[in-house]
């Protein structure tokens, strides 16, 4: 059976790349647009586009799949599996709980404030090693830093700016399609993750009804920051 793997921000599909070396089935890697992709034309970088985009991308499979995604990743697949499609055979994704007191984590209010634009003109005038020193500080293990910092570049962080403009009440409008997810589902919990709000994923979990894997001394970036645990965890759930 086929896996499909969705990145998040600020990402390209090869963040995948270390984890896809320790999985025994066939793998797609999406790249969302304006990711190391191109926007298609007339495509407006927003949640709404992004999630029918994905919707697409998926139902484009005839065969039953295995879908994993990380960070906007696995929002967007949250958005998508509230429609119940019909070739999703199971899930595991990283995200918590959407409601009405869902907040964004303090990276997040930046981009969505005035101020979104110069921090972005200062990280595109930044060399790709003083772009992966800063990645680093965010939690990306250096291991992995420097393909990611490469990735990085105007449209994407035009994209990342538009996209979180577009989802400054995400809580309200999507969470109630939550409840709408069924099917078999993991929530993988990094437990170093300081993206996470205590407790989301736990939540999460008793309104779809998924198990919780917790991945100790992993931080957001689990699967660089331990690819062949996180790749055992993933096939034994698949298993």
């Amino acid at each position: 059976m086929t896996a499909v793997f969705v990145h998040g921000v600020p990402e390209t599909a090869g963040v995948w790349d270390a984890l896809k070396a320790h999985v025994g089935v066939d793998i797609v890697t999406l790249s969302l647009p304006g990711f190391g992709a191109p926007l298609p034309d007339g495509f407006e970088p927003t949640k709404e586009s992004y999630a029918a985009w994905l919707t697409g991308e998926l139902a484009s499979f005839d065969e039953p799949i295995h879908l994993v995604a990380h960070d906007w990743g696995a929002l967007l697949s949250l958005r998508v599996l509230a429609g119940q499609p019909t070739n999703i055979a199971s899930w595991v994704l990283d995200a918590g709980n959407l409601d009405d007191d869902f907040v964004w984590h303090d990276l997040a209010q930046l981009w969505i404030s005035p101020g979104g634009e110069e921090f972005m003109e200062g990280v595109l005038a930044m060399s790709v090693e003083e772009r992966a020193a800063l990645l680093a500080g965010a939690g990306i293990p250096e291991s992995g830093a420097l393909d990611v910092a490469a990735g990085i570049d105007a449209t994407m962080g035009n994209s990342i700016l538009s996209l979180y403009r577009s989802a400054v009440d995400l809580g309200a409008e999507w969470g109630p399609g939550i409840d709408q997810i069924s099917g078999r589902g993991m929530l993988i919990e990094a437990e170093n993750d300081p993206y996470r709000a205590p407790g989301r994923i736990a939540q999460l979990a008793e309104r779809t009804g998924a198990q919780v894997a917790s991945l100790a001394e992993c931080g957001h970036w689990w699967m660089l920051d331990d690819p062949a645990g996180a790749a055992a965890v993933i096939s034994d759930f698949w298993g």
